[in-house]
């Protein structure tokens, strides 16, 4: 029975589901990315998130092909890397691609969450699964950048070292939440400008999307889908 209620829940709440593992991801690489074998597991784990975003999309009015058109190239160049060591070659390709498919990913999203005047859990959700994949998107793009013009990104710590994923997925939080900046800074202006543009990008994020559901959420309009059932049947919690 149980994995029939997990199957149902993932079914309703899709959103839930990846919003969980892209965090299990955030805590789980700081523990590999300086093994051996961590950038092979972290691609393998990047594909799985892949497959869970395309399948997200798969509900909002995004278009399914495109997530997968995008996709396909990102699995390749990802296994190249893996298994011919062709990081430093093919990185700023991948990073690019990952990038452009997350944002695609968070405007669906946003389109799902804008499409009507009510909120549902799985909205609730999706809410911060978007802001999760911004974040990711706006990481790739400072992976790209770095590995295009090395010393783009300082920190307190071995200033002239490439900054890792991890660091650079702090950033774009940082930025993207307009919390501060942290310990890595930018130090060209191509840097300084994507950063910039997350820093909008965020607070017009939380001022027309989430504040929208959660004006909905008080309001009492919070409703809750039967599996299966039309978004006008939809019960109200």
């Amino acid at each position: 029975m149980r994995p029939l209620r997990l199957w149902i829940h993932t079914r309703r709440h899709p959103s839930a589901i990846l919003l969980l593992v892209q965090l299990l991801g955030m805590l789980l690489y700081p523990f590999i990315e300086q093994e051996p074998a961590g950038h092979g597991a972290f691609n393998v784990f990047g594909v799985a998130v892949l497959v869970l975003t395309i399948r997200m999309v798969r509900r909002t009015p995004g278009e399914t092909w495109i997530s997968a058109t995008l996709a396909v190239p990102i699995v390749v160049l990802l296994a190249l890397q893996t298994f011919f060591d062709l990081r430093g070659t093919l990185l700023p390709w991948s990073s690019a691609l990952e990038a452009l498919f997350y944002f695609y990913a968070a405007g669906s999203l946003i389109a799902y969450m804008m499409g009507d005047r009510q909120a549902t859990t799985d909205e609730l959700f999706a809410a911060g699964a978007t802001f999760t994949l911004l974040a990711w998107a706006f990481t790739h793009l400072y992976m790209m950048v770095q590995e295009l013009h090395p010393g783009t990104f300082a920190a307190a710590v071995n200033a002239s070292a490439p900054r890792s994923w991890s660091e650079l997925n702090y950033l774009s939080f940082a930025l993207l939440s307009s919390t501060g900046i942290g310990d890595v800074i930018p130090l060209t202006v191509h840097a300084r400008a994507l950063c910039s543009i997350e820093m909008l990008v965020g607070v017009m994020y939380l001022a027309a999307v989430v504040a929208r559901l959660i004006g909905f959420t008080t309001q009492g309009r919070v409703h809750r889908r039967r599996p299966g059932a039309p978004r006008e049947e939809w019960e109200k919690d």
